[in-house]
């Protein structure tokens, strides 16, 4: 399997289990805001756990290269974050109906997707050069 249909597939996952997350908390009683949150958590936490091994093949270099990752693939996540939330927040105010909202999710989480790879790829997972 290539490395984009693999990314492709990683990030269909991660945004299944985000929406889901966010799906599961509606129903269970919570607002909006609280349900976008815990989707963008289960979806950065399974996101990274399969970036980091099978997309960058990324080994361990020790705690501190660690920390830097997932500093850098934090910030980045929050960064892109941001054009996914924007975008599902528009098509809420928008159309105000949970197929707009979930439209707007996916369209915010492909573009989100497409710039946090270049930048993961370019920064966060690099080879250190001595």
């Amino acid at each position: 399997m290539s490395l984009a249909v693999r990314y492709v597939v990683f990030a269909l996952l991660a945004t299944g289990a985000n929406l889901a997350v966010q799906e599961a908390a509606i129903r269970l009683g919570s607002g909006l805001a609280p349900s976008i949150l815990a989707g963008t958590v289960a979806g950065f936490a399974l996101k990274y756990a399969l970036d980091k091994r099978w997309i960058f093949f990324d080994p361990y270099e020790g705690r501190g290269s660690e920390v830097r990752k997932v500093s850098l693939y934090g910030l980045f996540s929050v960064a892109t974050t941001l054009i996914f939330w924007g975008t599902e927040l528009l098509f809420w105010h928008v159309w105000e109906t949970a197929f707009a909202k979930y439209a707007g999710a996916l369209i915010g989480l492909a573009a989100g997707y497409a710039v946090k790879f270049e930048l993961d790829r370019r920064v966060t997972f690099r080879e250190q050069r001595a």
